[in-house]
């Protein structure tokens, strides 16, 4: 399981570590602080902040964690999933899931703003939870027969969380079923990039499958493309499916890699545009491109496939992404705790907000529950000409080569 930030998805800004605090109420209202300057709503979702503050620091504290479950109260009201308090245990954790290692089962949580409910943002490949059929857009409804109605995410996570080896038992909710799982918890190690050299009627292609954007990510997928690239691939299909999200920075630099020119992603706060991020003439490679997307690919995957759609650099094939377009940033506080604050929304580079909506593929293919079943328990069929919606970015891929090879022979 992840960490409560990196259950967020992605769009995390990592901040410094605070100064030590001496008091209880001197971290609470440090906290109250920081969410007056920076939250991106300014009506703070029609709370009266000011009026909470009052009524907070009027309140007598003896302890820490007396501390800790008052600003988690207070941040209660926001009615904000992905702005929340995490204590030092938590924090830690967190950290620890940006830079690509975790363990527990292996999934990525959200919130729904709306019924509360806790949502699979999409299970992590090769992880336990992965293994056992848990699928994007699952809701859990039971951990260990204990009900989630009402149930905070942070309270979730750490529920699911537990030593290598022990079992969690998941009861979710699928459409209309109800299935249960139980899960042994595992060490997950993580390497977000996977690739390979695959035929194509057109010659040979490359085949890249990023499954998050860990701290690692940017690097390894820079040594992908340039080995593909020396060996002289006529395209590539990048594989974003299932891909929950991670960390801003990430993002922008893999788009940095597939664009020469053109926007990549505006961040908006509660002032107007705070950052526009654009590629800056230093691409690997120009040749054609498709990007495999679905419900499970969230966040930072949405910043990349929606930049590359936007500059018409990437045909988008698969099914709607998961729709998450807002940014936290994440920093220290008190003695060691840490707070998530949503700061802004991003944007598209066509200024498509994707929050909710999520980006719409050009080429729509679903797949059967079927067809995911044997996905799932066959891996290696994975970006095979098994897997139909592989196939037929495969398709709309010899298309586009074949298309550049005809321009060139007539332009000669």
């Amino acid at each position: 399981m992840l960490t409560a930030v990196a259950v967020a998805g992605a769009g995390i800004h990592l901040s410094g570590q605070a100064s030590f605090r001496e008091s209880p109420k001197e971290l609470i209202d440090e906290v109250w602080q920081i969410i007056d300057r920076s939250y991106v709503d300014g009506t703070f979702n029609q709370v009266d902040w000011r009026e909470l503050r009052n009524e907070f620091l009027s309140r007598e504290y003896t302890n820490d964690q007396q501390a800790y479950e008052a600003i988690r109260e207070m941040l209660a009201k926001l009615d904000d999933p992905y702005t929340r308090f995490m204590n030092p245990e938590e924090f830690r954790n967190m950290q620890i899931d940006t830079q690509g290692e975790l363990t527990g089962v292996g999934i990525q949580l959200t919130q729904d703003e709306e019924t509360n409910k806790l949502v699979v943002i999409s299970p992590i490949e090769d992880s336990p939870a992965f293994d056992a059929g848990v699928q994007a857009q699952d809701i859990i409804t039971k951990i260990d027969g204990r009900s989630t109605e009402g149930m905070e995410l942070n309270e979730a996570v750490n529920l699911i969380r537990g030593p290598i080896g022990t079992q969690v038992k998941l009861t979710i909710l699928r459409g209309p079923r109800e299935i249960e799982f139980n899960i042994t918890r595992a060490q997950i190690e993580i390497h977000p990039v996977r690739y390979s050299k695959k035929p194509s009627p057109v010659g040979d292609i490359g085949y890249i499958r990023l499954n998050n954007f860990s701290a690692n990510a940017a690097e390894e997928m820079r040594q992908a493309i340039t080995n593909l690239e020396q060996q002289n691939v006529s395209g590539y299909i990048l594989d974003l499916r299932s891909n929950p999200g991670g960390l801003l920075y990430a993002s922008i630099e893999i788009a940095r890699m597939w664009l020469t020119e053109g926007d990549i992603v505006s961040t908006v706060n509660r002032q107007g545009e705070m950052d526009r991020q654009r590629a800056n003439n230093r691409a690997l490679t120009d040749k054609p491109m498709v990007i495999l997307v679905d419900g499970g690919s969230a966040s930072a995957s949405e910043i990349l496939s929606g930049a590359l759609q936007d500059n018409n650099r990437a045909v988008l094939v698969g099914t709607n992404t998961f729709g998450k377009g807002l940014v936290q940033s994440v920093r220290g506080v008190g003695r060691g705790s840490g707070l998530a604050v949503t700061i802004a929304k991003y944007f598209t580079p066509n200024g498509r907000d994707i929050n909710h909506e999520g980006i719409k593929p050009d080429v729509i293919v679903e797949l059967t529950e079927q067809q995911r079943d044997i996905l799932r328990e066959n891996r290696d069929k994975i970006g095979t000409l098994d897997d139909p919606q592989y196939g037929k970015a495969l398709e709309v891929l010899t298309q586009k080569i074949a298309s550049q090879q005809n321009n060139q022979a007539v332009s000669q």
